[in-house]
């Protein structure tokens, strides 16, 4: 019964925050970072552009927006797997809600932000989900294609 509990508490707290993001645009986005490619500097805790010597096994692209909250709480974990996985795992994010970003809402149909795409190696898609998505469950994805080993 307390396990039941448990899983329909998180249930309905992942639903309520897609179901937070899901709509039109309400506002204007304020000035952020449009479509960047994300990269934690350790030395400076900031975010920068980079190049990768070798094709990473994954790319991680989160389409949402710097307004949305479940978007907001994505961040952190991207700049984790960034870290974690280096050259395997190309993390990229697209602000949705911008001019800029606008075109990759098209290009991936999305529905609803946050959503992950997942590409393998050849650019081609093996995973999306919409919503916020914990830490935990975007490694279970990575390692199928065989990034942390």
């Amino acid at each position: 019964m307390k396990k039941t509990i448990q899983m329909m508490t998180v249930f309905l707290l992942s639903a309520f925050l897609t179901a937070g993001c899901s709509g039109q645009k309400n506002e204007e986005p304020k000035s952020a970072p449009q479509s960047l490619t994300v990269n934690a500097d350790p030395a400076e805790g900031s975010l920068t552009e980079k190049t990768y010597p070798e094709k990473p096994l994954v790319t991680f692209v989160e389409l949402g927006s710097v307004n949305c909250i479940p978007c907001k709480m994505m961040q952190p974990i991207m700049k984790d797997i960034e870290k974690e996985y280096g050259s395997q795992v190309d993390v990229v994010f697209h602000d949705v809600w911008t001019v800029e970003g606008e075109p990759y809402a098209k290009k991936y149909g999305i529905r609803a932000i946050p959503t992950q795409v997942f590409l393998d190696a050849e650019g081609k898609e093996f995973f999306r989900h919409e919503g916020y998505y914990p830490k935990d469950e975007i490694i279970k994805v990575l390692k199928t294609k065989g990034a942390g080993k």
